[in-house]
């Protein structure tokens, strides 16, 4: 009978051993899949901080900035570097470096801002710009052509109309263009008919209702000969100057829709290739020659 008892004892000793073993391995799988889960949360978070405040990727989808940039080429744009804007604000982390005459930058395009663009920053702000015979001239003094730009259609005659130039009823076209100041802030601007196609874009971006009543100028419903300028604006090309929408059909570029300076091309293939219904070819379209090329 002793015997008997001391045997059930046993057993139930084991039983429990058993269970708490399980309990303890059933405590370690939990605690090792909150670890994993907590360890991809953090990933995530630090993955986007990364790509909001200092670099993060596009693709090049046009031959504008050929050969210097190549349509399918996908590159790191540096966002830290002008100073990274925080989302659903308008406050931008301090800036490295100031855009300079040559940086190659992505920002959103003026005239519609889900799209980005990528164009060589070729005046900033307080330059005096013009272009003679396809020659680009800053603060009188004529600037180098970027080593790799190019023209593929013939010049453009001084006085010759292009109905797509900014800005409008200038007489300006792509190969002569100019000379125009490139808005800075604090700038006072004179408000004309004529001045009128240049500016009104620039105010209303600025938060003002601006309006043409005969000679005169409106601002915000009173009559205005002089605005001053609020915010600093730089003016872009593309490095292919004959298939370029750039600052010479649209404008100025403001400070405030400038994302970065572009960094490296990591990867670089056919763009009108398709991967799904051809992928033999678009894997041999591969430029492994651009892969890590420095952007400049």
């Amino acid at each position: 009978m002793v015997q008997r008892q001391h045997m059930e004892l046993a057993s139930n000793q084991q039983h429990q051993n058993e269970r708490d073993l399980n309990r303890q391995h059933s405590g370690s799988g939990k605690k090792q899949s909150r670890e994993w889960f907590e360890a991809l949360i953090i990933a995530a978070i630090f993955a986007s901080l990364l790509r909001v405040f200092v670099v993060e990727s596009y693709r090049i989808p046009t031959g504008s900035m050929e050969k210097t940039l190549m349509a399918g080429d996908f590159i790191f744009v540096n966002k830290y570097v002008y100073g990274a804007k925080v989302p659903f604000t308008e406050f931008r982390t301090p800036k490295v470096e100031p855009v300079e005459r040559g940086d190659i930058f992505v920002f959103k395009y003026p005239h519609d801002r889900s799209l980005n663009y990528i164009k060589r920053c070729v005046a900033v702000s307080g330059d005096t710009l013009a272009i003679r015979q396809r020659q680009l001239f800053i603060n009188g003094k004529q600037t180098l052509l970027p080593p790799k730009a190019q023209f593929l259609s013939r010049e453009m005659a001084p006085g010759e109309q292009d109905s797509m130039i900014f800005p409008r009823f200038s007489g300006f076209n792509k190969d002569s263009y100019g000379p125009m100041r490139i808005p800075a802030k604090g700038d006072t601007i004179r408000l004309t008919r004529e001045s009128f196609p240049m500016y009104a874009w620039l105010i209303s971006d600025e938060g003002h209702r601006v309006a043409l009543n005969g000679d005169t100028v409106f601002i915000d419903g009173a009559p205005a000969a002089r605005y001053q300028v609020e915010r600093d604006y730089y003016f872009a090309m593309g490095d292919n100057r004959d298939n370029s929408l750039d600052s010479r059909f649209w404008g100025f570029v403001p400070q405030s829709d400038i994302l970065g300076r572009a960094l490296l091309v990591y990867w670089s293939w056919n763009p009108n290739i398709s991967l799904l219904t051809d992928p033999i070819d678009k894997i041999a379209s591969i430029r492994w020659q651009r892969t890590g090329l420095l952007v400049h």
